[in-house]
């Protein structure tokens, strides 16, 4: 099952844990990689430097494996100078691998490839990719309609980007949106790709500090529990579908501001969700694939089941 993800990245497995702002803390990075896949910091989990170079810090006393930073390039004059903290906090712990969206990463590009950090963007679109390519990122990730987190305005689902992205990119694929075990695994890389980003299915392991009675309401949920807001902000959103959605959703319909949105859609919410249990009390991010996940397991029980999973399914094909 090698790639040239694991080639690029140093890795055993082709499996990154996505960003999952707020979730994404040292015991489940390191967790995914000492399982052999690259996990992600989520660098917007953190209010500056020197908080993110302290989980970075812990995250390397938990593991002597490959890890990365995720950074999400948001707009504002106070929010880009908290990127260039975020930069230079990967650049002083000596991190060699960072995951960039929001916005084209080309400035920075020159700063990190000099110091020897491999940059993945992620993007929703075929064209996003084209064009990261060209300003020289090392790999793109590509996430579809089913995907949670922010899934772009096209409304294209993994399934339709993954073949034109293989076809177009010459840099290393992933590919991210309804993947959750093997099966999934197995049809990205016959897609393609050359490795899979998940987000959804780490949630809800053990290493996830998610409260109990969030991680129980994830467990029932079915593919149809997700729903899509924020589109009226131009910034669409696929979350568990709960009272906090509802009320985003009753929101945009009078014309809601953004600011205005905030005060249902902010990480203060969501901690409400992720760590005292309020099902209903914010905005969590999650995918169509929630519906395939019925156990909460380890991070490495959930990487090796996929891997000798997808073994299995290649024998199987290979009968017939």
């Amino acid at each position: 099952m090698k790639s040239r993800i694991c080639d690029m990245f140093g890795i055993k497995y082709p499996i990154v844990k996505g960003g999952l702002q707020w979730l994404s803390k040292a015991k489940l990075v390191a967790a995914v990689a000492n399982a052999g896949g690259l996990g992600l910091l989520s660098a917007t989990s953190h209010p500056d430097k020197a908080s993110l170079v302290a989980e970075i810090r812990k995250t390397q006393a938990l593991t002597d494996k490959p890890f990365g930073v995720n950074i999400s390039m948001l707009p504002g004059k106070t929010q880009e100078a908290l990127t260039e903290e975020f930069f230079a906090a990967v650049l002083e712990c000596g991190v060699k691998i960072v995951e960039t969206s929001g916005r084209s990463p080309e400035a920075y590009i020159p700063r990190l490839h000099e110091a020897g950090v491999k940059i993945i963007h992620k993007v929703p679109a075929v064209r996003y990719a084209k064009k990261a390519e060209q300003v020289g990122v090392d790999a793109v990730s590509i996430v579809g309609f089913e995907c949670g987190g922010h899934p772009g305005l096209d409304d294209v689902t993994t399934m339709a980007l993954v073949p034109r992205a293989a076809a177009e990119l010459k840099v290393p694929l992933l590919a991210g949106g309804g993947v959750a075990d093997a099966r999934g695994f197995v049809a990205m890389m016959a897609l393609g790709a050359d490795g899979v980003v998940m987000g959804t299915r780490f949630v809800l392991s053990e290493e996830c500090d998610v409260h109990p009675d969030f991680k129980k309401r994830l467990l029932a949920a079915q593919e149809t529990d997700t729903k899509m807001v924020q589109y009226s902000i131009r910034n669409p959103i696929r979350a568990l579908h709960n009272g906090a959605v509802d009320k985003v959703a009753e929101m945009e319909k009078r014309g809601a501001t953004l600011e205005e949105l905030l005060t249902i859609t902010s990480g203060i919410n969501g901690r409400r969700c992720w760590y005292e249990g309020d099902t209903d009390g914010g905005v969590h991010a999650t995918g169509q694939c929630i519906g395939q996940i019925n156990e909460i397991k380890p991070v490495a029980q959930i990487i090796e089941e996929i891997m000798q999973g997808a073994e299995k399914i290649l024998a199987r094909l290979q009968e017939k």
